[in-house]
């Protein structure tokens, strides 16, 4: 299952050539995560990844310039490849109706106390599972 965030574009997010900047996606991208992870889990009393993720790695493909609109982007995620200690979590930006942009993130769980690496919970993995899916790429 997917879920979508309406993700606002600022002024400020366009570069010299008229369009959003190609570094501030990975910014509206974690926006959805944050909705996510920490803002519907909460909603559903859950912990999501309250105890901490760190980025391994980015992917990111431009489909489409996205110029400023006061109309949000639609950003779906969704997560795949839930392992004990790393999951993957998918994106599509869509500008107006359009796919604009679709990336993923590669997502390792962290204790930050004692700055290492963590296994997932099985709380966790279960909140992840429910919003696994496939990309459509």
């Amino acid at each position: 299952m997917r879920y979508t965030v309406q993700v606002p574009m600022r002024w400020s997010d366009m570069d010299a050539y008229g369009h959003v900047n190609n570094v501030v996606h990975l910014q509206y991208f974690e926006m959805a995560r944050v909705a996510l992870f920490f803002e519907r889990a909460s909603l559903e009393e859950r912990t999501g990844l309250r105890r901490g993720t760190v980025v391994a790695a980015h992917e990111i493909r431009y489909k489409l310039p996205v110029v400023y609109s006061a109309r949000p982007l639609d950003v779906q995620l969704w997560v795949s490849g839930v392992r004990a200690a790393s999951f993957t979590c998918h994106y599509e930006v869509f500008d107006h109706d359009r796919l604009a942009v679709t990336g993923s993130t590669l997502l390792v769980p962290f204790d930050f106390t004692i700055n290492r690496p963590r296994r997932l919970s099985a709380d966790e993995k279960e909140f992840l599972e429910r919003w696994a899916d496939e990309p459509g790429e």
